[in-house]
């Protein structure tokens, strides 16, 4: 049967244990001084003859400061004889009154912190408030010597380093110490940081309502129980009550505590709240905040690995940032942000007044059909009366309510609470963000990063590293490259652009359909590519397998398998319209293998990082160089010719392709060559543009952090939206470089093929005919004899018409012409001709051509050139097509040139496709 204790019982028990704990600490204070009271006089002078707390310093590739680092341990040290005398009257009035009179230690208190401590023991730590009783010296003691945990051997220890403190340190240097090492919330190590924290001046012009709030903080700088940001009603009721006992005590007179406190709180910023923290304020003053926060998380949990303490130890941390970059992507980025914003809430308002014209006349209806259902103004009102609440009233609510009320269970507290939540959600869906990153090619080097508008306490989210968003069609050099590394194509290879219907693996049909139903018919890969044709794409796709495209797709991204099914890479069509989910990290390091010859890039922040001293520590740029020199062949994705191609193919789009026009716009590069490709992505909810020079890459991307089913319109595409800010960025930061051509590997021809269908030409071909590159061995070794069988069959045609006939006179020329005994003829006499494809299949007649349907190739009307890809990447949403109009006056669609047929640079000389990719 379980021993009961009636209340008197207890008490006694209590006091016992505490007497007994009590001699405890007696008898091993005794103990430990005779055992070690030599020893631990070099201790006590190494740990007091504070080392200088040294910010880490991040510094540009060019060694300029970007910032100091001093996230959650920001501390800066003052003297105590810089302080006002009523810094350390707060702090003795709140914490140890006896501080002048004991040595250490003060038996009655700790005679009460042991009862507490038996307390919490029996009672399983329910025994409710629990005060320590410690010391202004056993509080430092603990902070300088021990673990904090909550033990008896942790009392011990802590009372017998104070009593070392107290022989070896003067009263004020232990309350120097004390100040300067204690945590005072928010991030905030030492009074002076503190003090510049909550109230922007130094600490040797607190005001004595400041100070006794800075005093209260060390006693909860964890929980913020006395932050005047996070409880401002339970901090301003402390503080009254620690000034109050300061005028009993004599260190302040009443006059000058009402004076002081009504003062305080008079100017107190209600807006600051508990998220407020010291490192993100010195962010917002950061030239790189998101590439800061950046190497502060590698340094935190991959590079030091919390073997060191990167705020307070004084490390440099050379970076691969360029300041200038940064200042110029910066710049761009949220000049395009705010355009894009601009532009999708006039798309709203435009929408919202279509919908508005029509509102009287169904509210007529309601009324007189007496339709309740469609009776929407009230519901208007109702929805905007809401929203005005959600938006204006809900934050003066929440305001309020903290300054008289700051229980969590308030019923105001849930309300603003609610209306906070859904604030922050529509502004996810509602609000245009984006991001912009910039990769060395051939070191992968970080040189630019922004991840989004600018970086405040409620806009973290770095979405140049973790925005996991569709790619549209900037996805598809990926897989091109996989079909050109393994010779299934060539940028000559022709594809049929016309209806098609493609099966997924799973059996289900995957229609893609050009912008109103209009196809190009055979078109080849290099045209296809650059102005971002859908149906060809997924020909080429089909061609490679998904298998080899996801392979390389991967590789180039640096995903492994499970991350790739993560993201969405499923063998199914709409993967090669860019549905997978990827960051702009990601797609800058896939594009940046192409200038790099095809060898992996790895993206890399911090170079090397040397300790107080100059001794340089880690070095992980050579780590990573090294790491690659280790994969050898492994760190080779594609071949280096086919890297090329591919770079030669992308400097198609920014030649006559969906970037043309975005080139025009900042008038050139200035002779530096350039290359990319655009992406928009299904419902335009997301847009892209992601190209190269031969120094470096840049990824651009806006939309939405939750896209969900939200349109940046119509008229925000990749080319449109996107497209200019890379342009105008990548202008710039190049204008300093002298230009230079991409690496050209041997084992590369340049061979001339027609424009029709990318075979050799005849001595007598009369068409279009372009120079194309290959690599070796792959180039076409066929002639094309359409033009022979065009020539042939029109002399055969005005042969027939103008020969006598002795037909029926019941016949008419058409029926002459189309007789079947006439066209059989012809195609005996042209079989050799016309079937010679060699082992593949005829390219231009393996699909089926309706009766009405016009032949291209026997036709003397230009076939029109395909617009910039607008393409839809859902599976049973309709695609946009290549040749959708444009929509701006600067985007006008071309029509193409004479003799386009498979499209070329010379076909689209006179006018732009429109980039609407």
């Amino acid at each position: 049967m379980a021993m009961r204790f009636n209340g008197k019982r207890r008490v006694v028990l209590l006091v016992l244990i505490g007497l007994t704990v009590t001699a405890a600490i007696a008898v091993g204070i005794t103990v430990g001084a005779a055992i070690a009271s030599v020893q631990n006089i070099d201790e006590i002078t190494r740990s007091t003859e504070t080392e200088s707390a040294l910010p880490t310093v991040l510094l540009d590739r060019n060694g300029r400061e970007i910032t100091e680092l001093f996230g959650d341990e920001k501390r800066t040290l003052v003297s105590v004889e810089e302080l006002p005398r009523h810094v350390i009257y707060a702090l003795i009035t709140r914490e140890d009154q006896a501080f002048f009179q004991h040595r250490g230690f003060n038996l009655w208190q700790m005679g009460r912190a042991a009862v507490n401590l038996a307390r919490q023991y029996l009672t399983g730590g329910r025994g409710g408030y629990f005060s320590g009783g410690s010391t202004i010296t056993q509080q430092l003691a603990k902070v300088m010597y021990t673990d904090g945990s909550v033990t008896i051997a942790r009392k011990i220890q802590e009372l017998w380093w104070a009593l070392q403190l107290e022989r070896h340190l003067t009263k004020y240097e232990i309350l120097e110490e004390y100040l300067n090492r204690s945590g005072f919330g928010h991030g905030t190590y030492g009074i002076e940081a503190a003090s510049q924290f909550y109230f922007g001046h130094p600490a040797s012009e607190l005001s004595l309502a400041e100070a006794v709030m800075l005093i209260l903080q060390p006693s909860s700088p964890g929980f913020l129980t006395y932050s005047p940001f996070a409880n401002p009603q339970t901090a301003r009721t402390q503080q009254q009550n620690i000034l109050s006992q300061m005028v009993e005590l004599g260190y302040a007179s009443q006059e000058e505590v009402d004076a002081s406190f009504a003062e305080y709180w008079a100017n107190h910023d209600f807006t600051r709240t508990a998220n407020t923290a010291a490192f993100l304020e010195r962010l917002e003053d950061d030239e790189a905040p998101w590439f800061t926060e950046h190497v502060r998380i590698q340094l935190q949990e991959e590079l030091l690995l919390g073997a060191a303490n990167i705020y307070t130890d004084g490390y440099s941390v050379y970076t691969t940032l360029d300041l200038d970059y940064q200042k110029a992507a910066q710049e761009h980025l949220w000049e395009g942000i705010d355009g894009a914003n601009k532009t999708y809430r006039q798309n709203q308002e435009n929408s919202e007044g279509r919908i508005e014209r029509y509102i009287p006349m169904i509210e007529m209806l309601s009324i007189g059909f007496d339709v309740e259902n469609i009776k929407v103004g009230t519901e208007r009102d109702e929805r905007r009366a809401a929203i005005y609440f959600r938006d204006e009233v809900s934050p003066m609510l929440d305001m309020i309510s903290m300054m008289f009320d700051s229980t969590e269970q308030d019923a105001m507290r849930q309300v603003t609470r609610e209306t906070y939540v859904q604030r922050q959600r529509v502004t996810q869906r509602s609000r245009v963000e984006g991001a912009l990153i910039t990769l060395e090619n051939d070191t992968g080097h970080i040189l630019a990063m922004v991840g989004g508008s600018p970086f405040e306490s409620g806009n973290q989210n770095n979405r140049a590293m973790s925005a996991m968003r569709p790619p549209g069609s900037s996805f598809k050099p990926l897989y091109y490259s996989a079909a050109i590394n393994n010779g299934t194509i060539t940028p000559a290879s022709v594809f049929m652009d016309s209806w098609v219907i493609f099966n997924n693996d799973d059996g289900t049909p995957y229609i893609p359909e050009n912008y109103n139903g209009e196809w190009n018919g055979p078109t080849r890969t290099r045209y296809a590519l650059a102005t971002s044709m859908n149906v060809v794409s997924l020909r080429v796709l089909e061609a490679v397998g998904f298998t080899e495209a996801f392979n390389v797709a991967g590789r180039l991204l640096g995903l492994n398998e499970p991350q790739m099914a993560e993201r969405g890479f499923e063998p199914k069509y709409p993967v090669g319209l860019g549905t997978v989910s990827v960051s702009p990290l990601l797609m800058a390091r896939a594009f940046a293998t192409f200038p790099n010859g095809g060898r992996e890039v790895i993206p890399i922040s911090v170079r090397y990082i040397e300790d107080r001293r100059g001794n340089r520590i880690l070095d992980p740029a050579q780590d990573i160089a090294q790491e690659l020199v280790r994969k050898g062949a492994g760190a080779q994705i594609i071949s280096p010719q086919a890297a090329y191609v591919m770079v030669d193919m992308l400097e198609s789009t920014v030649e006559y392709g969906t970037l043309r026009n975005r080139r025009l716009m900042v008038g050139g590069f200035d002779e530096m060559p350039m290359a990319g490709k655009t992406g928009t992505t299904q419902n335009w909810s997301d847009a892209w543009t992601v190209g190269f020079s031969p120094y470096m890459t840049t990824a651009v991307w806006l939309g939405f952090d939750r896209g969900g089913n939200n349109s940046l319109g119509t008229n925000q595409t990749g080319a449109q939206t996107a497209g200019p800010i890379w342009a105008r960025y990548m202008k710039e930061i190049h204008e300093d470089l002298p230009p230079r051509e991409f690496a050209r590997p041997p084992g590369l021809v340049e061979v001339t093929v027609t424009a029709e269908t990318g075979k050799l030409p005849t001595e007598a071909y009369s068409g279009l005919i372009l120079e194309e590159i290959f690599i070796a061995g792959t180039q076409p070794n066929e002639f094309d004899t359409l033009e022979a069988f065009h020539d042939a069959r029109s002399e055969r045609l005005a042969d027939s018409l103008a020969r006598p006939t002795s037909v029926a006179s019941t016949r008419t020329l058409a029926d002459r012409l189309l007789g079947s005994s006439l066209l059989d003829s012809m195609l005996e006499d042209d079989e050799p001709e016309t079937t010679d494809f060699g082992d593949g299949a005829n390219p231009f007649f393996s699909e089926p051509v309706d009766d009405d349907a016009v032949n291209p190739f026997f036709s003397t009307e230009p076939i029109e050139v395909p617009e910039d890809d607008q393409e839809a990447t859902g599976e049973s949403d309709p695609t946009p097509s290549d040749s959708s109009p444009a929509s701006s006056e600067d985007d006008t669609a071309g029509t193409g040139g004479s003799t386009a047929v498979a499209g070329s640079p010379d076909a689209t000389a006179e006018e732009d496709p429109a980039d609407l990719d």
